[in-house]
């Protein structure tokens, strides 16, 4: 199994804004002084630019519109509703907030095989919903694909048992813990996983310092050297500028590059870049509107397309 691709699905966001039903429990969420029609024009331009950046380098971006009727704000971040996996399954998640459950659209489908993919089965965990549990897809499940192995930070938003449901389903070993950030004085989980985390081919990316149980941490460790990954530690502060949420994708050739933020890119020192840089290349574009109203970067704004073509 491949850990990396060289395909992405991306939402072109058309009602982007703080979602107040996130907002909830995503302590990285901001208000900015700005008109709704503002944000969302900002928004267009850090997500178009983004683009850009990624096909400059031969990623292939399958970019699809949001739909202005949904009015779902969070649309920008399709991670978090689906994965699709190389064996031809697709894995739909239950999600959290209310208004985002209107993201899951089967013109994503259709769209995905008009451009040559193949989808054998869908996986549905949405009823799951019903009874007030939730796991948002690889917001939720951070995938080492190559050593079937998924991690999981529970949260208010990753149910373990649901977790355990889906390793079964897609054969995965579990690797479980919990993550917190202070906020306000308290240690609270933090909301999805690839906040504090990024899995790549022959790294990790990690905030070790938010796993507060020893056991936990020495898990996660345990697990990561055994596959041969080099642990990258990013501190707290650093995952509040979202350090953690990277994603390595694969160019023109082949080649490997690391996915992130200019402001999780800013955060890093010159220590750890050049720790990165000893595994791939990193590209880095400017997401301030993205992040501040939508509590999610890079990560969340790429769905990984591993189905097999036709």
């Amino acid at each position: 199994m491949r850990q990396t691709t060289n395909t992405i699905l991306m939402i072109r966001p058309v009602a982007f804004r703080m979602n107040e039903q996130t907002a909830v429990n995503n302590y990285f969420q901001e208000e900015l002084k700005l008109k709704n029609a503002e944000v969302n024009t900002k928004a267009q331009e850090e997500f178009d630019a983004f683009v850009e950046k990624l096909r400059a380098v031969g990623v292939t971006v399958i970019v699809e519109q949001d739909d202005i009727l949904l009015d779902a704000p969070d649309s920008i971040f399709p991670n978090n509703w689906v994965s699709f996996h190389e064996n031809g399954n697709v894995g739909i998640y239950p999600m959290f907030a209310e208004n985002r459950r209107k993201e899951r659209r089967d013109e994503i489908f259709i769209r995905l095989e008009q451009e040559g993919f193949k989808i054998n089965n869908i996986i549905d965990y949405t009823s799951a919903e019903e009874e007030g549990v939730f796991l948002e897809g690889t917001g939720s499940l951070l995938l080492d694909r190559a050593n079937d192995k998924a991690y999981c930070a529970l949260s208010p938003r990753a149910d373990e048992t649901l977790f355990i449901e889906f390793c079964e389903d897609f054969e995965y070993t579990p690797v479980v813990f919990t993550a917190y950030q202070t906020f306000e004085g308290k240690r609270l989980p933090i909301y999805h996983t690839n906040v504090m985390m990024c899995l790549a081919e022959t790294f990790a990316v990690i905030c070790l310092d938010s796993i507060d149980d020893k056991k936990e941490r020495k898990n996660v460790i345990q697990n990561l050297t055994d596959d041969g990954k080099e642990i990258i530690k990013i501190s707290e502060k650093q995952l509040a500028q979202f350090a953690g949420n990277m994603l390595q994708v694969r160019g023109a050739n082949d080649k490997l590059f690391l996915i992130m933020s200019q402001s999780a890119y800013d955060s890093l020192s010159q220590t750890q870049i050049e720790l990165i840089e000893k595994h791939c290349e990193i590209i880095s574009s400017s997401l301030e509107t993205i992040e501040t109203c939508g509590g999610g970067s890079a990560r969340c704004m790429m769905a990984e397309v591993f189905l097999p073509k036709v």
